[in-house]
């Protein structure tokens, strides 16, 4: 029960959050789509790609940082933390930041390309995963403190709402902006509810001692 309550109160921690930064990366990308239309630029999304593939796996460090610290403040099991971390932020991240706006740009009559970044780009995405669970092992403490918080969240959730929008228009939906109303919901769906699940609910279900949550928050 006291689970279920701290993650609800999570949940509803991260909601304010997460519709800003959606609201912010929704600006960032009718600027950059203002400037492609400007400018005449052929294949405008090639450029809306290649930022995604710095945004995603930045989301990725984020993610895997926070999981593993999650579960570390928990339960001192280092390969435990290690698998969860990676489980946890590789898997829900892949949630988060493509299949959630892949299934968007389908329910809004487009047709998506399924680009699944660390099965095609390896490379780019384990640098960032390994770096994060470390981070979350030798730095879960820091993330208690009132800076701790504001940079989780703020960072943390502008990333993974820039980088869902940008596979969004990258791989289907460039005329999104007729749509923005559709987009932004959709967008909040793919920040909020993944990212709960994997910074919160996911290292949580495995842990074995119960304590008392209060209000930690980690993303």
């Amino acid at each position: 029960m006291k689970k279920f309550k701290y993650i609800v109160e999570s949940l509803t921690h991260h909601l304010p959050f997460s519709v800003l930064s959606v609201s912010i990366g929704l600006i960032f990308a009718s600027i950059m789509t203002f400037l492609t239309e400007l400018f005449g630029i052929e294949n405008p999304s090639y450029y809306f790609e290649e930022i995604f593939h710095v945004f995603h796996p930045i989301h990725m460090l984020f993610s895997a940082l926070a999981t593993t610290a999650m579960f570390w403040k928990h339960e001192k099991k280092f390969l435990k933390a290690f698998l969860i971390g990676i489980v946890g932020s590789a898997g829900i991240c892949g949630i988060s930041d493509i299949f959630i706006p892949y299934i968007s740009g389908f329910l809004l009559g487009v047709k998506m390309e399924l680009h699944i970044c660390i099965v095609k780009h390896p490379q780019l995405i384990l640098p960032f995963l390994f770096l994060g669970v470390f981070i979350g092992y030798v730095a879960p403490e820091t993330l208690e403190k009132s800076e701790g918080v504001i940079f989780s969240h703020s960072l943390h959730v502008f990333i993974s709402a820039v980088a869902s929008i940008f596979y969004l228009i990258s791989f289907g939906l460039f005329d999104w902006i007729h749509r923005i109303g559709a987009v932004l919901i959709y967008m909040v769906l793919a920040v909020i509810i993944p990212c709960c699940t994997s910074d919160i609910i996911f290292p949580l279900l495995f842990t074995k001692r119960s304590r008392e949550f209060g209000h930690y928050h980690l993303n």
